[in-house]
């Protein structure tokens, strides 16, 4: 597979994780644990279903203790960050915050061999900060309760847990996609546990529910990550990384559009000085540098 035909295909993940917000919210009032354990099962799906065209891809769930810890902790970690998130905090600004991490990961990736924290890395960090500020004190429009910081909170740290898991992830470029499946598989597991310690089961109602629960499972919780590891270990992370801060603005403009948020001078001046900051400090990865990467 060439780097631009692996480029492409991570690029896929980034639509279709513009959709995680809006797809979350309607499948209605499912408790967080009880909907990452079902969508992630459906995402699980799609290894044994590759299965059928290469036999031999079971194999690759042999890892070490460390490549699925960081599998399973970032999958896990962040989505029921993600999903507690989204239950507790208006879903437009969870979003946003949440949506941190592509410009978590031009920071982060300055400590990996070889990469070193530049002047527009540190301008482009500030213009995220000045973005979140505004998001929290330039709308009028919402008055935040507090059962619903906890839920903001949540969408802030999922943003480091992604990043972290991102980033690391390029540093294993030696386990196979195929792993990922493995990885989902556990996140389901390990999420049905949880929800049954301390949930109480609730079913969808509606079939709009139903299929909003299973697009997730085979987009933005399932397909989308094969092809961000695909991507992130065989493309070009810069494009890849660049690419990212379109997510924030694609997934506030699909909850608008499905009626989940309203439009706002404040929130799309957040979007503009987050994606804004995120291209800035990620001028790197929009340069192709004459030396191949490590």
């Amino acid at each position: 597979m060439t780097s631009s035909l692996a480029t492409l295909i991570g690029l896929t993940s980034v639509l279709m994780w513009s959709l995680l917000a809006a797809l979350t919210v309607a499948t209605g009032k499912i408790p967080p644990f009880q909907l990452a354990a079902m969508t992630f099962a459906i995402g699980a799906m799609i290894g044994p279903l590759m299965w059928l065209w290469r036999p031999e891809g079971w194999r690759a769930w042999r890892q070490p203790r460390v490549a699925w810890a960081l599998g399973v902790g970032g999958l896990f970690g962040y989505h029921a960050l993600y999903f507690v998130a989204l239950r507790l905090a208006p879903p437009a600004e969870a979003g946003l915050l949440n949506y941190l991490w592509p410009l978590l990961i031009v920071l982060f990736s300055s400590f990996l061999p070889g990469e070193r924290l530049a002047p527009h890395h540190v301008i482009g960090a500030l213009l995220g900060l000045i973005g979140t500020v505004v998001l929290f004190t330039g709308n009028s429009s919402i008055s935040y309760e507090p059962g619903q910081l906890p839920g903001l909170f949540a969408a802030f740290i999922a943003a480091f847990v992604w990043a972290g898991y991102s980033v690391l992830s390029r540093r294993m470029a030696s386990v196979p996609t195929d792993a990922v499946a493995g990885f989902c598989f556990a996140t389901a597991i390990l999420s049905a546990i949880i929800h049954l310690a301390i949930e109480t089961t609730v079913w969808p109602e509606t079939p709009v529910q139903w299929l909003a629960i299973i697009a997730l499972g085979i987009g933005p919780v399932g397909a989308a990550f094969f092809a961000w590891d695909i991507g992130m270990k065989r493309g070009d992370i810069r494009v890849l990384g660049a690419a990212s801060y379109a997510t924030p603005l694609l997934s506030t403009g699909f909850l608008i559009l499905v009626g989940y948020a309203k439009p706002s001078l404040a929130l799309a001046i957040a979007a503009l000085l987050i994606a804004g900051g995120g291209l800035i400090a990620a001028r790197d990865m929009l340069r192709r540098r004459a030396t191949p990467e490590p």
